[in-house]
């Protein structure tokens, strides 16, 4: 792999469209540097590489990546801040991928992009401010200040109109890149997705997806296959089933409540055994990230030295970390969110496999391993408004779950709603 945007699988397309509004952007660059811009348009026949005619070769400051989970939101913005960044002296090789400019981007350690990544369940509007403030300035090594928040749907209403501000009137040298799962108004308010060029990505096939984990990741193609293929088009998602046995234990235990939900000797003991195994993951996920940012923090401190007076924190410091563990308890609240919510969604999918079987229609199922063993059983078995009322049961669970209900009480509620509708058949 060389070019930065062939990370993106599945997104020829808007590669494409990214290389073209890049090598835009860097006409837009050399016409600030030498005082001669006269806004952002710059005509077609002025971009290197791009045809005349080619209406999406157009720079603008600010940019909404949007697409289901695992499309690769995140990824597509970095590699187009990398190619505005790219120091290659051809237009053709925007975004090579080799010069420094290219390597730091994709490291997240370019002095000028600047990566947004609510650590708890939503971006507050104070940490908005102080990123909207640096991003003001002129970049210091690079041709733009690029800002990627990645889970713009987590910002706040104050921390949203704070973003808005500087979108409608963005300094010169600055760009903005958001990321969301949709346009919708509840994933990004009406106002600031007015404000910014669309990029839709799509879910990657399940080819595309084994391709990568065999080639790019060196897997066994048999397992790749599997992954791929019970991913629902997630790439990380498939990469960590197919190596991580605990990913595949968690998977196991969220498929298995669509026959523990219709006992009720089972169904409240599956319910919370799921719930304890999203939380098990979630803190070892957590832990990790957390040992290494307080060491950080106290060596940052003063802590450890072993000169006189260095043996411990300077007076005063205590709040520093007290800080730091409030911000670690909320990223590890939301990471347990996301750990349950993933086993939902695989659990919605077993379902929605089961309604297909249910309506004999011809479509590709989401958990294919399962067929034989649940799905088609239970297919044949319940009628389709008993399993697309299961489907909503879990839909439900986790909008309770987004609105901060307990996920015992919530993860109940949806088993005790599974199981009557699985039982309404034998009632009647």
């Amino acid at each position: 792999m060389t070019n930065v945007f062939d990370r993106l699988t599945g997104q020829d397309a808007i590669a494409d469209e990214l290389r073209a509004a890049a090598r835009a952007a860097r006409v837009l660059a050399q016409r600030l540097d030498a005082g001669q811009s006269d806004g952002l348009f710059v005509p077609d026949d002025e971009i290197p590489g791009v045809d005349a005619g080619w209406s999406r070769a157009s720079m603008t400051h600010s940019w909404l990546f949007t697409g289901p989970p695992g499309s690769g939101r995140s990824v597509a913005a970095t590699c187009f801040a990398a190619a505005l960044q790219c120091q290659a002296p051809d237009p053709a090789d925007i975004g090579c991928g080799e010069c420094r400019a290219c390597v730091t981007v994709m490291a997240k350690t370019h002095a000028d992009v600047r990566h947004v990544v609510p650590e708890g369940l939503s971006l507050a509007v104070s940490a908005m401010r102080d990123i909207v403030q640096a991003a003001s300035r002129r970049p210091g090594t690079g041709r733009w200040q690029v800002v990627i928040v990645e889970d713009a749907d987590r910002l706040t209403e104050q921390a949203a109109n704070a973003l808005l501000k500087v979108v409608e009137e963005p300094p010169p040298r600055t760009v903005f890149l958001l990321c969301a799962p949709s346009v919708d108004p509840e994933d990004i308010s009406v106002t600031l997705r007015s404000r910014c060029r669309h990029i839709a990505l799509v879910t990657p096939t399940t080819a595309d997806i084994e391709r990568v984990l065999v080639e790019r990741d060196g897997l066994d193609p048999e397992q790749a296959h599997w992954a791929a293929s019970v991913c629902g088009g997630h790439i990380g998602r498939a990469r960590r089933l197919a190596t991580d046995p605990d990913a595949r234990e968690q998977r196991e235990k969220a498929l298995s409540l669509a026959r523990a939900a219709t006992r009720d000797s089972t169904a409240y003991a599956a319910a919370e055994e799921l719930v304890k195994s999203a939380d098990a993951a979630a803190k070892a996920i957590a832990a990790e990230l957390d040992e290494a940012e307080t060491e950080e923090m106290r060596t940052a401190l003063g802590a450890g030295g072993t000169g006189k007076g260095t043996s411990r924190m300077p007076r005063g410091t205590a709040g520093a970390l007290k800080e730091l563990e409030k911000r670690q308890k909320s990223r590890a609240t939301r990471v347990g969110r996301d750990v349950l919510d993933r086993a939902l969604v695989d659990l919605a999918a077993l379902f929605r496999d089961a309604l297909v079987v249910s309506v004999g229609a011809q479509v590709t199922p989401m958990h294919p391993d399962k067929s034989d063993s649940i799905s088609v059983p239970m297919g044949e078995y319940a009628r389709p408004e008993q399993l697309l009322a299961c489907v909503e049961a879990v839909l439900d669970c986790r909008e309770a779950l987004d609105k901060n209900v307990k996920p015992k009480f919530a993860v109940d509620d949806m088993v005790a709603r599974i199981g009557l509708a699985l039982k309404r058949k034998v009632d009647a």
